[in-house]
């Protein structure tokens, strides 16, 4: 039984897979880098992609669409690509250490300094909250989308109007979001917004996005061959300036496959793991567990136990009940601290809108045997 899914979708759809395979078989040649026609082939498989992304997000602009091998990737780059020395940025607890690290980096550098924002009593990262953080040299406010950590879903677009009209660059870590909420950059006010495209976008590992604006201007953190400006020591021109090198390819035919199966079930999705949340944590309820989630649509249910730390937990599960789930601390401590939860983590339990209730009740059963022990 997989509850992972926060980690990597456990489920692949057909057309995915297939595309995925087709490309492994078939455009076997470098995509645009060459004139024949099954590398011309190989780059409009990828413009297809380019452009029902952007389209699925809202986006401004086609050649702003980038492609990267994860999230934490896209992040890295928009964040490294976007510094202002001198500058503030403002981040918030529910990050993750593709946030935190290079942000904390920067900051050791001595070229920013930045702010945590915390969650309320209710999880609720509040406008209110980030405005009292604000100062004359704030450039930058990065916020999670959603906890990977407890599932809570942030309101980025009352986020996104306080900070257009202060000129403030907003960009949103959309791991664990994307695919199971919907994202409007235009409606929403998002300047750059990051995902992983392995996870609610349901398509392969190594696959992620980085979407910005027009107003936006993102310096390359690597550089490597292009389609075009080879004699320049650098491209001149989205995408090429972001896209170094051979693109991965069958990645990319998947996400395509991915979005367009996202998008045409993105409402029942929504509906369905906010039910399987809610069905599992009234289970779980009335065994002695306590409890860091609320119904998400993000298919996130976090735990703990008094006697067993949650890693330890995590693998009787595995060894002993075939339940894969996570234990520790996943890449976020700043919200382990504020939760304290820090010594021993939590057991994130993630779904796919695939998973059953049946699988959630062999989950209520193995937690309860483990508890009786």
């Amino acid at each position: 039984i997989y509850f992972d899914n926060a980690a990597t979708g456990g489920f692949k759809p057909y057309l995915v897979t297939q595309a995925t395979d087709y490309a492994l078989k078939y455009l076997l040649a470098n995509p645009g880098r060459s004139g024949h026609k099954l590398s011309m082939l190989g780059e409009e498989f990828i413009y297809k992609a380019r452009k029902i992304a952007t389209n699925f997000f809202n986006a401004e602009d086609l050649s702003r669409t980038i492609f990267t091998k994860n999230c934490s990737e896209a992040l890295n780059i928009a964040i490294w690509g976007t510094v202002k020395k001198g500058g503030h940025i403002i981040i918030s607890a529910y990050e993750h250490n593709s946030v935190i690290r290079p942000i904390e980096k920067l900051n050791r550098l001595g070229l920013v300094e930045y702010s945590v924002v915390y969650p309320d009593e209710n999880g609720k990262i509040t406008k209110e909250d980030v405005s009292k953080l604000i100062k004359e040299n704030t450039y930058l406010v990065i916020i999670s989308g959603a906890s990977n950590v407890t599932g809570e879903v942030v309101d980025v677009g009352l986020i996104g109007t306080l900070l257009k009209p202060l000129g403030i660059t907003f960009m949103v870590d959309g791991a664990q979001s994307g695919g199971h909420i919907k994202i409007d950059m235009q409606k929403d006010n998002i300047d750059i917004l990051c995902l992983a495209g392995h996870k609610g976008l349901h398509s392969v590992m190594g696959s992620g996005i980085l979407l910005f604006n027009k107003k936006t201007e993102i310096l390359p953190l690597f550089c490597g061959g292009t389609g075009t400006e080879t004699f320049e020591t650098e491209a001149f021109s989205y995408p090429e300036k972001l896209e170094y090198g051979t693109l991965n390819l069958p990645s990319i035919c998947a996400l395509y496959e991915g979005i367009i199966y996202t998008q045409e079930n993105l409402d029942f999705f929504y509906k369905t793991l906010i039910s399987k949340t809610k069905f599992c944590i009234e289970l779980l309820s009335s065994l002695k567990i306590k409890i860091y989630s609320k119904p998400n649509p993000c298919g996130i249910v976090s735990i703990s136990l008094d006697k067993t730390d949650s890693i330890t937990l995590s693998q009787i599960l595995s060894d002993k009940y075939d339940i894969a789930t996570r234990g520790g601390f996943h890449c976020a401590p700043l919200i382990h601290k504020h939760l304290k939860t820090d010594d021993n983590g939590l057991l994130r339990i993630s779904f796919s809108p695939q998973n059953t209730n049946y699988e959630i009740k062999k989950l209520f059963y193995a937690l309860k045997e483990i508890i009786e022990l």
